[in-house]
């Protein structure tokens, strides 16, 4: 095989990809250059996945790369009409971030459960108010989004003793449907969504679903920011009709400065860090070496996204 031309998108913090050494010549870019390098690229790996760069660089007819893998377990931003049309293959990072954003969310549970926020002031303080928390053996959460990383926040609340519902697309052993959501929603003590942005997900938690979750319930968004209608959102809180909320992600981000979810009473936000342990960068430069030596060798690739779906089936 002639050599591979391996173009990088994003170089904060640099990639290491030291397994590719004397196999394939790596380019790295940043979406300036992008444009040139594409028409010429075997593979692109988008290390910046919070980049549009892909999307505004995708060359017309004519050569383009075989394959695109994003460092991330959302592909909305690669999912336009040029690439999804094209055959192209698409491979995402699924199965690194699965646990490190399930024990996230079991942090935020328990966190919010026992009212650590509420502590930690009372300390600042300088106050002794006892209080009482809640138990979380017997409450029931609602996951939505059913993939690796939903089921995986599922096991780990399953494993502090709460009942868990998982929703998806479509029904099937073990997972509801997600035409089941409404009337799971008013007896869910946690409300946690996990899932891929797609157009049928997007806007997916309005005003209506907020609506329909019980006051002492609360609410957990780690999946795409757009899933979220952010002004219900912020109206449900204000108006006490969900006890509290957490944000990891966001329709614009970073979040600005001036923004009022900030100020928004009972909600905690978060720059995007539910997934990002310790090493997370490694695991991910290792995911693509080792699908590489996949490609390079003829073999299917793993983690192939289904680019009409919007994620990898199964």
């Amino acid at each position: 095989m002639s050599e591979i031309n391996v173009v990088v998108l994003g170089d904060t913090p640099p990639v290491r990809l030291d397994r590719l050494a004397g196999r394939a010549r790596v380019q790295v870019s940043d979406g300036a250059g992008l444009p040139a390098l594409l028409p010429h690229a075997d593979v692109l790996l988008v290390w910046d996945f919070l980049s549009d760069a892909v999307r505004d660089a995708w060359p017309g007819p004519g050569a383009r790369p075989a394959w695109v893998h994003t460092a991330s377990a959302g592909v909305d931003r690669l999912l336009f009409p040029a690439l999804v049309d094209s055959d192209t293959v698409l491979t995402n990072a699924r199965g690194v971030f699965d646990q490190p954003i399930a024990e996230y969310v079991g942090a935020l549970v328990l966190a919010f459960a026992k009212d650590l926020a509420g502590t930690w002031e009372l300390h600042r303080q300088r106050r002794w108010q006892h209080r009482e928390t809640r138990r979380l053996a017997g409450t029931r959460a609602v996951v939505v989004g059913a993939g690796p990383i939903g089921r995986a926040i599922g096991r780990t609340l399953r494993g502090l003793d709460v009942e868990v519902e998982w929703v998806g697309r479509t029904a099937r052993a073990g997972v509801r449907g997600v035409a089941e959501l409404d009337d799971l929603l008013p007896a869910a003590d946690w409300v946690v969504c996990a899932a891929p942005l797609t157009p049928a997900t997007q806007g997916l938690f309005d005003r209506a679903a907020f609506a329909r979750m019980a006051r002492s319930a609360y609410f957990v968004n780690v999946g795409r920011g757009p899933l979220v209608v952010t002004e219900a959102l912020r109206s449900a809180l204000l108006e006490r009709r969900i006890a509290g909320a957490a944000l990891d992600v966001f329709e614009q981000e970073p979040l600005p400065g001036d923004s009022p979810l900030w100020d928004t009473p009972g909600l905690l936000v978060s720059p995007h860090m539910s997934g990002d342990t310790v090493g997370w960068r490694d695991d991910l430069a290792r995911q693509f070496q080792d699908n590489f030596d996949r490609w390079a060798a003829g073999e299917p690739l793993f983690n192939v996204v289904a680019k009409r779906l919007g994620y990898v089936p199964g």
